[in-house]
C-alpha cells in the first residue's frame, strides 16, 4: 500500500457558548480547524485533524499546518502509510520541527492500519481498557461568581471533573478559586489552570492562599524552571502541560519529581506515534495522565478517545470530547459524551466518516 494523494480541507468551528477565555485576556470565538485526508492507491483513505488553540497559545497556528503540509506531503507519496515508525522518521528528516503539522498525516495514516486490519484504532494503541472514560470540562475565565454558577450545568451534564481557567490578577483568581470549590460535590476534581498565566511569586502566593481547597496546579509559570521552583512550595497535586513537548523533557520532570500529573496533547507531540510513546513511557514512571488535543472536532475526538481508551484506567486522569463545544459536526460516527463519558468507536480505524458536504473542497492538494 502506497500514499497516493494528501488533500487538506479547512473547516471553521465556532463555539456553543460563544468565546473561550484563557490567561493573559487570550480568547477563540471560532476555530480554525485543518482536516487531512490521506488516499492511498488500495482505495482505503484514512482522517486526521490538526486545530491550534490560536495562534498564541503554542507555537503552531491554523495556517501553518496547511503551509506545512504542502512542504512536507510530496515526500510522503509512495510511502506506505501502515509503516507507522518509518513514516514518522521520513517526515522528520523532511521537515525539521513542526509536529503540529505532522499530527494530522499520523493520525490519517493510523485510520488507515486500523481499516486495513480491522481494527479499532485503541486495539492497535494497546487495547481497550474501559467500556467509556472520564471527560473534563474547562471553564472559560470569566468573573468568579459566574465561573461558579456554571459548575450545576455542566455537572447535570454528567461531568465531574472541572478545568478552572485562571492565569489572570492573582487576587481575582484567588477568589475563582473559592468560589467554584465551594460548589464541588463529593467525587468532583477541580484544576486550577493558569495556561503559563502567572508570575513565580504570584503562583506561589496564590497556592498558599487556596493551601486547604482541595486543587489541582496546572502550569502556572512560563518556564519549567519556574514552575519547578512552584511545585516545592505548594502542597497541591501538580501538573504540567505547556512544557511538556517532548520525551527528554518528560524524563527530567520525572527526574525532577515536577509533577503528579502531565497533559499531553496529540499535535503537540506529533501525532498518535509520539504521543504513544510519551503515554506508555508515563504508564511506566507511574505518572497519571490528561490525554488530549489543543482543541478540533469530531475527527480530532475520535482520535483523543482511542488514545485514551487504550490507556490503563488507573493512569488516565482524565480526557475531553472537544466535538461537544463546537456547533459544527465534521463527520458522523465520532464519540458522542453520554454523562460526562465517551468511548471509542468500535469500527475499523478512527471509526469517523468524514461529512464532505462540511469539508467542501479541499484547499490544499499534494499528489
Amino acid at each position: 500500500m502506497k500514499i497516493q494523494r494528501i488533500l487538506a480541507y479547512r473547516v471553521e468551528l465556532p463555539l456553543h457558548e460563544v468565546t473561550y477565555k484563557w490567561s493573559g485576556g487570550k480568547s477563540v470565538t471560532v476555530f480554525d480547524s485543518t482536516i487531512i485526508r490521506v488516499e492511498t492507491d488500495t482505495g482505503l483513505a484514512g482522517h486526521g485533524e490538526v486545530c491550534p488553540l490560536g495562534p498564541f497559545y503554542l507555537p503552531a497556528y491554523a495556517d501553518g499546518v496547511r503551509a506545512g503540509l504542502k512542504e512536507l506531503g510530496p515526500h510522503l507519496l509512495g510511502e506506505d502509510p501502515c509503516q507507522l515508525t518509518r513514516l514518522n522518521r521520513r517526515m522528520d528528516a523532511a521537515l525539521k520541527g513542526h509536529p503540529y503539522v505532522k499530527s494530522g498525516i499520523d493520525i490519517a495514516c493510523w485510520d488507515i492500519l486500523g481499516q486495513a486490519t480491522g481494527m479499532p484504532v485503541c486495539e492497535l494503541l494497546g487495547g481497550r481498557y474501559t467500556e467509556d472514560v472520564p471527560l473534563y470540562r474547562a471553564i472559560s475565565q470569566e468573573s468568579p461568581e459566574a465561573m461558579a454558577a456554571k459548575v450545576a450545568g455542566y455537572r447535570a451534564e454528567g461531568y465531574r471533573r472541572f478545568q478552572l481557567k485562571v492565569g489572570g490578577d492573582p487576587d481575582v483568581d484567588i477568589q475563582r478559586i473559592q468560589a467554584v470549590s465551594a460548589k464541588l460535590q463529593s467525587g468532583d476534581r477541580l484544576v486550577a489552570d493558569a495556561n503559563t498565566g502567572w508570575v513565580q511569586h504570584e503562583a506561589v502566593r496564590i497556592a498558599k492562599a487556596v493551601r486547604d481547597i482541595d486543587v489541582y496546579i496546572e502550569q502556572p509559570c512560563l518556564t519549567y524552571e519556574e514552575c519547578l521552583a512552584v511545585r516545592r512550595q505548594t502542597p497541591h497535586p501538580f501538573v504540567l502541560d505547556e512544557n511538556i513537548d517532548d520525551l527528554a523533557i518528560l524524563l527530567r520532570a520525572k527526574s525532577d519529581l515536577a509533577m503528579d500529573v502531565v497533559n499531553l496533547k496529540i499535535s503537540k507531540l506529533g501525532g498518535l506515534t509520539r504521543i504513544r510513546q510519551a503515554r506508555d513511557l508515563c504508564v511506566s514512571m507511574g505518572i497519571a495522565m490528561t490525554l488530549e488535543d489543543s482543541w478540533g472536532g469530531d475527527i480530532a475526538t475520535a482520535a483523543i478517545a482511542h488514545l485514551a481508551q487504550s490507556t490503563p484506567s488507573e493512569f488516565l486522569f482524565t480526557t475531553t470530547d472537544f466535538n461537544s463545544y463546537v456547533t459544527v459536526s465534521t463527520a458522523d460516527g465520532a464519540p458522542q459524551r453520554v454523562n460526562g463519558r465517551m468511548a471509542a468507536s468500535r469500527e475499523p480505524g478512527l471509526g469517523i466518516r468524514p461529512r464532505m458536504e462540511v469539508l467542501g473542497e479541499p484547499i490544499v492538494r499534494v499528489a
